[in-house]
């Protein structure tokens, strides 16, 4: 088997004495899509944030591409190079246009000329319907619309590897579905993905591995068809029982 891309041994973050994360082990091979799910609270957002760098860890070690990246001496600029993020609450920068929140990324932090970085976000703008909102500001577009915008900034650095954070939670329920297609289609050109979601049809039909979180431990993984059929654990079951529909 080729070396992992990501791989998180013993990964712990407190916040005081609140302890968010707890023992982690998480190993993440190329084309992967892991999807993360559990209760708010459970963890999924600070793992993600942690792997970005976003946040510091207590203990344990964060390795991407079989560098340690979480010793303290490493740049997290140079991490953010090779890892995109989406969060929930979009984080477009209000005061600039769609074309340019999606080629500041590649000018300023990637050293792509400008010309080069606008053909490529042309290109990903026009194959998420978004050509026609290339001049706007942020605030005139829809939810959805600043999302997919949002999917196009992170994927205009080219990045190996993709951090979903709950990007749908922010979405009316009618938008919810026209983003997931989006990944859909990103998983099924092999981008290698970790989402943290409450989408649990979409983790049982796109996910090649899904990680339950609970009180910041993953408390079981496996396949979606393992883990979301005949979880091992008696919280598990509880969770899935609440969040997924009834057999029919």
């Amino acid at each position: 088997m080729n070396d992992p891309l990501l791989e998180l041994t013993d990964v712990r973050k407190s916040y005081g004495d609140r302890v968010v994360l707890a023992d982690i082990d998480l190993t993440v091979q190329r084309h992967d899509v892991v999807c993360l799910i559990g209760s708010s609270g459970s963890g999924k957002s600070t793992l993600l944030r942690c792997v970005n760098l976003l946040e510091e860890i207590d203990d344990g070690v964060i390795r991407f591409e079989g560098v340690e990246i979480s010793d303290p001496h490493v740049d997290p600029r140079t991490v953010r190079r090779r890892i995109g993020m989406v969060f929930r609450a979009y984080n477009l920068f209000p005061h600039l246009t769609v074309l340019d929140n999606c080629v500041l990324a590649p000018v300023r932090v990637h050293g792509v000329r400008r010309s080069e970085a606008a053909e490529r976000a042309r290109e990903l703008l026009a194959r998420f319907g978004l050509s026609e909102h290339e001049g706007k500001h942020p605030d005139r577009l829809s939810g959805g619309q600043q999302q997919r915008v949002a999917l196009v900034r992170a994927l205009c650095t080219e990045p190996e590897l993709l951090l979903f954070d709950e990007i749908t939670a922010a979405l009316d329920p009618e938008l919810v579905g026209d983003v997931l297609t989006i990944v859909r289609d990103l998983a099924e050109a092999g981008t290698t993905m970790v989402l943290a979601t409450h989408e649990m049809s979409f983790a049982r039909d796109v996910a090649t591995t899904v990680c339950f979180l609970d009180g910041g431990r993953i408390l079981e993984q496996g396949p979606p068809s393992e883990l979301l059929v005949a979880p091992r654990e008696e919280r598990t079951r509880r969770f899935l029982h609440r969040v997924l529909p009834p057999p029919t």
